[in-house]
């Protein structure tokens, strides 16, 4: 014992540990201290506590919780030199906001403005309210990006706080569908950089108690695979963009599976917008299906409830206007506009007021069977940005697939070419898909223009190819949203 040797550190050593100790080191804080997460569960409420708190509410008493928190909202944005610099610019003060009843005053704002501020301020742009925030105090960021595929992809921020809004708000919608407790999901949603795959796992897995496959595009996990791991762990939930989940189901019977027998599928949640949904649940064995709408700024503004009567606008969350595509001024309640939305809770990082998504569509009109104070709109109609006049008609692309969805032989695939002649004339050419043999076509055509000069207005050309004769067109196989227009006018 006596012949140990002594390795406890001297009072000397110990001295310049215990001095290292008392400095202050730069520290920052967790992704879940950095806001009340409790609070948060309390304001935005899920499942039944929906009912709870808002059934029955007045149309006063839901103005005024928006009021409430637009006013924080602009209160942070104004700390923000992308919004001093916009809001400046066209002459507004702080004092000219006193209440949501001014936001008219307040210039939109849309993805052309993000953009300008990349290019100003690379590579993340000023429109975060990072800048001003000492490195040691920021809070953990999400990043993510937009696609990419109309240009240079769109840098996304998200704070903790305002993520884990976004991603309540799509568990919200999907237990306000009538999700079952315990199911199994599959997402073929994209990951990679953009952010729909992401954070529709962190809802599911956060704020359901579902499994979650995230299988992602066909490009992630093969469409044959996909099908393979519905049957083997029993999805019974598919989400996504309806595109590619319809392709789904003719890969299952392709692989001898019948959809509906072998793959139970109860509940689609996609983004059905005007399509046909007698033809999307017939190859999937009739499961019920469900609407929502979003951007990847926003996260989720609305669901489709459970009495299928349009989709419900989140209001406690999200102030949604619809405004005319030419002037910006409100519509008629029921007439076609831009759907233009603040996020009443994006107070941390990235502030959204008055973002334009240039996505249309149109008021629900009259009383809803749930009692709930929140308006409601019909779903995504089209893209006033990719919109083609012609002979003074709006066509909206997007919306030429469900004109088609009465024709039996429609395979649900088409796309749209603007042209011009060499007199200057605008036309459009629509292609569709159908599983009429190629001999048997061309008498098809007449019915497809008679019916598109129908239902749009004016004449279309029109031709019709075999399955799968446009997917390197569309590129349904491997995007999450299919090209739809190609635009040969300017070329």
């Amino acid at each position: 014992m006596n012949n140990m040797v002594d390795t406890a550190p001297s009072a000397e050593n110990k001295a310049p540990n215990r001095s290292s100790r008392n400095v202050k080191k730069a520290t920052y804080p967790t992704y879940f201290e950095s806001f009340d997460y409790t609070q948060m569960l309390r304001d935005y409420p899920l499942g039944e506590a929906v009912f709870e708190q808002f059934e029955g509410l007045s149309k006063n008493a839901l103005k005024a919780l928006q009021n409430e928190r637009f006013m924080h909202v602009v209160k942070r944005a104004w700390e923000i030199p992308f919004y001093q610099r916009i809001w400046g610019n066209a002459g507004v003060k702080p004092t000219d906001i006193q209440s949501l009843d001014d936001i008219e005053k307040l210039p939109l704002i849309s993805k052309s403005d993000i953009m300008d501020s990349v290019e100003q301020y690379p590579p993340i742009g000023d429109f975060h309210g990072l800048d001003d925030i000492p490195p040691e105090q920021r809070p953990p960021l999400v990043f993510h990006t937009t696609s990419g595929t109309t240009g240079t992809p769109q840098p996304l921020l998200f704070g903790p706080k305002s993520r884990e809004i976004q991603s309540l708000l799509v568990a919200r919608s999907y237990r306000f569908m009538g999700l079952k407790p315990a199911a199994t999901i599959q997402s073929c949603y994209g990951h990679g950089m953009i952010n729909g795959g992401h954070y529709i796992r962190e809802a599911v897995t956060k704020y359901t108690n579902s499994m979650f496959l995230s299988a992602g595009t066909g490009v992630e996990t093969r469409s044959v695979q996909q099908v393979n791991l519905m049957k083997t762990f029993g999805v019974n939930v598919l989400v996504g963009f309806v595109d590619y989940i319809k392709r789904l189901a003719d890969v299952a019977k392709e692989e001898g599976l019948v959809p509906g027998k072998d793959i139970k599928i109860d509940m689609i949640i996609g983004h059905l917008g005007m399509e046909s949904r007698e033809s999307i649940a017939k190859t999937w064995g009739n499961p019920e299906l469900f609407d929502w709408y979003g951007v990847g700024d926003t996260g989720t503004i609305a669901a489709e409830g459970p009495d299928h009567s349009g989709m419900y606008v989140w209001e406690d969350a999200q102030y949604l206007e619809l405004l005319d595509t030419d002037t910006n001024n409100p519509v008629a309640p029921g007439e076609t506009g831009n759907m233009v939305v603040t996020c009443l809770y994006k107070d941390d990082v990235y502030p959204i007021i008055r973002f334009n998504t240039h996505d249309i569509t149109q008021e629900v009109v009259g009383d809803n069977s749930l009692n709930l104070p929140f308006k409601r709109i019909k779903g995504f109609m089209g893209r006033s940005d990719n919109m083609v006049k012609l002979r003074g008609i709006n066509i909206y692309p997007q919306g030429v697939g469900p004109m088609l969805d009465e024709r039996s032989e429609f395979l649900g695939e088409f796309i749209c070419e603007a042209v011009r002649d060499e007199s200057g004339r605008d036309e459009m050419i629509v292609t569709a898909e159908v599983s009429t043999p190629l001999g048997e076509r061309d008498a098809l055509l007449p019915a497809y223009a008679d019916l598109l000069k129908r239902k749009i207005g004016i004449e279309v050309k029109v031709a019709l190819v075999g399955e799968g004769e446009l997917t390197p067109l569309t590129q349904v196989d491997i995007r999450q949203k299919p090209i739809r227009l190609i635009d040969s006018r300017f070329k």
